[in-house]
């Protein structure tokens, strides 16, 4: 009769721990409820302690930059490495470019016999020459060293077929896509947000008459912030009672805006820039539309969030965006790079009240009956289970 293995160590790898506090956020801790001994490994984080209490799990600071630094990346590899040796993990799930990376070849090196990694979105989708080819050489390292990889959205996982990456066999999309699913109990309108929403009027003297389109996220080229602020001055010269508010920070280090667009965001008055912040409700709670025309994505937070406020979107056309919003549903889809679609699509969101407040009625609906956390956090586990048992390993709590 063969031996039944015992472990339950998981490790969970993102490059900065922002990934882990947000993008996976509450993970951890429903893993560490289902018998797992987590562990988290990301650059060193100020708030590590809160982190851990926050997801029932010990965190493991290995530095690991976002750019390509082949010394630095060694070192980060040598550490990882390291770290595996001592706590031994059965699982390795990594998340992000440069974790993946490193991650998986540690893993592989240490033989981790269970190394899974997720991708949510492609750096290299926007990159050209010799850069893309060392990036797709970076992917191919890290998809041959794992033993299972999720895309987080089905276009996501064509794209890397098409690539030639890796093979099917090795691919899979969990539920309906995305890296989390969305808390829809968390992202949803409540009279304390209607109070906040309303302090926020009185202090940026917002109008209930103004229409607000809203963007979330980074303020980076690549998530079209360039023509969203073109596109929204030439709207606001023929529609004086619209506001723009971009809620994110800027990146100038990796993919800065240009002068232009930064100085159209100090001088414009209607656009309300308040930076990043950790919570995003009360500012989807004031909105009337979500506006996210990015060049590339994997399965974005965002639309999602954006629709358990009952907010039609408009996005670009691809992958993750043109899954979570379907066109005239509960939302808009526009070619990428696009100012004129752009504004014809806004122009549309204020002037067809009927198509308005169709969109605006399905919004929540279609994030609730596809996307609800709880489901894909019993889909990951259900994922975990299945590999557990084709290694021969006793299952946590069972």
């Amino acid at each position: 009769m063969k031996a039944i293995k015992t472990n339950n160590t998981l490790v969970r790898v993102t490059t900065v721990p922002i990934s882990l506090e947000k993008l996976i956020s509450g993970q951890m801790r429903f893993l560490s409820e289902q018998g797992f001994e987590v562990y988290m490994i990301s650059s060193d984080y100020e708030q590590a302690k809160f982190l851990e209490e926050k997801e029932n799990g010990k965190y493991v600071p290995v530095n690991m930059t976002r750019t390509i630094s082949p010394v630095k990346d060694l070192l980060s590899l040598v550490k990882m490495i390291l770290v595996f040796r001592r706590i031994k993990p059965i699982i390795v799930h990594t998340h992000t470019p440069k974790a993946g990376l490193i991650g998986m070849i540690a893993a592989w090196l240490t033989r981790v016999p269970i190394r899974l990694h997720t991708v949510a979105g492609l750096p290299l989708m926007e990159s050209t020459g010799a850069k893309r080819r060392l990036l797709e050489m970076v992917e191919k390292i890290t998809y041959f060293c794992a033993s299972m990889v999720y895309p987080n959205s089905y276009e996501l996982k064509e794209f890397i077929l098409n690539s030639k990456f890796c093979k099917t066999p090795k691919l899979k999309v969990i539920g309906n896509g995305s890296s989390n699913g969305i808390d829809t109990d968390f992202y949803k309108l409540t009279p304390q947000l209607i109070n906040s929403a309303g302090a926020l009027r009185a202090k940026y003297n917002i109008s209930e008459s103004d229409f607000i389109f809203i963007f979330v996220g980074r303020l980076v080229k690549d998530k079209g912030i360039e023509e969203l602020v073109d596109a929204f001055a030439d709207i606001n010269i023929l529609y004086p009672d619209t506001r723009l508010l971009l809620v994110g920070g800027t990146e100038p280090d990796l993919d800065p805006l240009s002068f232009n667009c930064i100085k159209q965001i100090e001088e414009n008055s209607k656009i309300i820039s308040v930076g990043y912040q950790s919570d995003v409700r009360k500012y989807f709670a004031i909105s009337n539309a979500l506006v996210f025309p990015s060049y590339r994505e994997g399965f974005p937070n965002v639309p999602m969030q954006a629709g358990c406020f009952n907010l039609p979107c408009i996005v670009t056309n691809i992958n993750g965006c043109n899954e979570i919003i379907e066109d005239e549903k509960n939302g808009l889809i526009i070619p990428v790079k696009d100012t004129e679609e752009l504004k014809v699509a806004m122009e549309r969101m204020m002037n067809d009240k009927l198509l308005y407040l169709q969109l605006k009625e399905s919004a929540r609906k279609m994030i609730i009956d596809r996307y609800e956390q709880s489901d894909f956090w019993f889909l990951l586990l259900d994922e975990y289970h299945t590999h557990l048992k084709e290694h021969g390993f006793l299952l946590p709590n069972f």
